[in-house]
């Protein structure tokens, strides 16, 4: 089947994401994210494109930017096959490193720019492997506070204060409000467990009937809710349909 045509965007800005392929990793040391840092500036400089966030994710990338004289396929063809001549010298590999072309949304507004530009940068926060977002040091949310490389912050802090100090304090403030913000993501294909055998697996470890848990002790449906929390493939929100209590609570004591 033919690829569909990317949706334009009159802005020029556009929220893209590239994955590796079959999800394996893209960068697996911080040579390598030092690496792809240096050949993003390098060729969106080049091609006169303006950078205004960015996350590097072991597995994905995120970027925030604004096409500029040079065609947005063009500039981002150059940064994945200059990368990826780099990561298969490194490690003696052959072949494709990315997930298909990359992925892209248009930001047609400011109000969605600044929530891409959120979204983007709690990405480390949301996978777990970052406590705050001054403690990871792949995103461009440090340019923002502290010194720039790659972006350009002017764009993003004037539409909190046109004083820089003030920017950057609602900058921060912004960012760690709380949120439900939905972007453009890479979707997994998630493994998922059936009722039967969630009811099955209780049963077999504890002699409990999954439905009856509600009227066990509360150390009993503690221990149970975590024991199955841990399970790949069986959600809280599986948990709660099944046994009618409200499990994120239970299991958060």
């Amino acid at each position: 089947m033919p690829r569909a045509a990317r949706i334009k965007s009159s802005t020029g800005i556009y929220h893209i994401i590239t994955r590796g392929i079959n999800q394996q990793n893209i960068f697996s040391s911080d040579d390598d994210y030092e690496r792809f840092l240096n050949t993003l500036k390098r060729y969106s400089t080049k091609g006169g494109c303006e950078i205004y966030a960015y996350c590097l994710m072991s597995n994905h990338i995120h970027l925030l930017l604004k096409e500029g004289v040079e065609p947005l396929a063009t500039t981002m063809k150059k940064i994945g096959s200059s990368y990826v001549y780099y990561y298969n010298w490194q490690y003696n590999r052959k072949g494709h490193l990315y997930q298909d072309r990359y992925k892209s949304e248009p930001v047609e507004n400011d109000t969605y720019f600044l929530t891409v530009l959120r979204y983007i940068h709690l990405n480390p926060i949301k996978a777990g492997i970052a406590d705050n977002l001054d403690s990871y040091p792949y995103s461009s949310y440090l340019e923002y506070i502290d010194k720039t490389n790659i972006i350009n912050p002017i764009f993003a802090l004037n539409m909190f204060h046109q004083d820089k100090d003030q920017a950057i304090e609602r900058f921060i403030t912004f960012h760690n409000q709380p949120n439900e913000d939905r972007c453009l993501d890479i979707t997994e294909k998630r493994e998922t467990l059936s009722d039967k055998i969630i009811r099955e697996l209780v049963f077999k470890r504890y002699r409990i009937e999954l439905g009856a848990l509600s009227n066990t002790k509360p150390e009993n449906q503690k221990e149970v809710l975590k024991y199955l929390k841990g399970l790949k493939g069986c959600s809280l929100r599986q948990l709660s349909r099944l046994t009618g209590l409200t499990v994120y609570q239970i299991v958060k004591e």
